[in-house]
């Protein structure tokens, strides 16, 4: 090999490792910015879902997605539900959440904590950490990286959602994680009785068991026509219903959160590059209950939705055993619909809230 190749195959190998060097960097890059703003990992999606505010902590989602595309090419599109309005130090509640308090003998950083980060994810059930800073007296969430110093820390296990309520024997491991953290820092600890606290998230679960009721209205066209894609995409975007990846058409209310969704009635998703060849037989427009505000009067909007839609598409409006939808029958499901807004609210839930959204998840 000449001198001259040598050097060539230098350069080459040289200009390989820095573009590999540097995609590495853009790639941490974005997982850091992806992670200071959504928490840390898939079962954290309430660390903030619905974060509650100490004060409330808005984020500006168009300047993030714009943001992380010149990091990483992502998809672009809209995140549902996300959980970034509020902080989740406001809305623990022990009727859900098994809170254990840390007081330190010495203000500490989050690195204090460095057991509970690595098994953050055991649980299966998302784990919020607060801490009381030292400079302002006041609560944050606290998260591995953060250097704040804090005087007292809370970390709470959600114990409960739409899944049900946590083993026991997971509330005891994480109770006897926390406390063995607590006794290598040397600090403090207030904790509740874990059979108590158990029984009464078991009550909330069964009172949410309730409350927990989806409406569904069905369009179905006459005989045996089916709906070309293209005319579902055209009808419901006049109804301000976007697709979504979840392969459903969603309407979101100005703070980005789903008020109702439209799906195709056998299941299947909906997908921007088949829309143009696909048919369906039927579709079905959804209300979640609980997850929405005012509830009876997002059910008016879908049924305005749903009758605009049977126009557009010469539909007819029935239920799951294909009969006729009258207005008699529209009343009646509104009024169960306003039962469950007012037993929430008795029970000091409210439909649509930060809180209802983690736990009707």
């Amino acid at each position: 090999m000449s001198e001259l190749q040598a050097a060539l195959l230098a350069i080459g190998l040289g200009v390989v490792l820095a573009v590999y060097v540097f995609g590495w960097w853009k790639q941490r890059q974005y997982k850091r910015r992806f992670a200071e703003a959504f928490g840390q990992g898939q079962d954290d999606a309430l660390y903030g879902v619905d974060q509650p505010p100490i004060e409330a902590q808005l984020v500006n989602v168009d300047a993030l997605d714009a943001e992380l595309t010149e990091t990483v090419d992502v998809p672009q599109t809209r995140p549902l539900d996300l959980p970034l309005a509020v902080e989740p130090c406001v809305l623990l509640d022990a009727r859900c959440d098994f809170i254990i308090e840390l007081h330190l003998a010495e203000p500490g950083s989050a690195a204090m904590l460095d057991g509970l980060w690595q098994r953050k994810f055991d649980f299966h059930k998302p784990l919020y950490v607060c801490g009381l800073m030292v400079r302002t007296d006041q609560w944050e969430r606290v998260v591995a990286e953060t250097q704040t110093l804090y005087s007292q820390f809370r970390i709470a296990l959600q114990l409960l959602d739409r899944g049900g309520v946590i083993s026991a024997a997971k509330v005891g491991d994480f109770r006897d994680l926390v406390l063995g953290i607590a006794k290598h820092i040397n600090a403090d600890t207030q904790i509740p009785d874990m059979q108590e606290a158990y029984r009464e998230a078991q009550a909330f679960d069964a009172f949410c068991a309730e409350v927990d009721q989806m409406v569904g209205v069905n369009l179905l066209p006459p005989g045996n026509r089916q709906l070309g894609g293209a005319k579902i995409a055209e009808a419901v975007a006049l109804n301000g219903m976007k697709l979504e990846s979840d392969g459903a058409f969603h309407l979101f209310d100005t703070a980005g959160h789903s008020l109702m969704t439209l799906t195709n009635q056998d299941g299947s998703p909906f997908q921007h590059h088949t829309l143009p060849h696909i048919a369906a037989s039927g579709l079905t427009l959804m209300l979640d209950v609980p997850r929405v505000e005012n509830p009876a009067a997002t059910f008016d909007q879908m049924v305005q939705v749903a009758h605009t839609l049977a126009r557009d598409l010469q539909v007819n409006l029935v239920d799951d055993h294909r009969v006729s939808l009258t207005d008699a029958g529209l009343a009646l499901i509104r009024a169960k619909i306003a039962e469950v807004e007012i037993r929430m609210s008795e029970n000091q839930l409210i439909a649509g809230s930060a809180q209802a959204r983690r736990i009707f998840s």
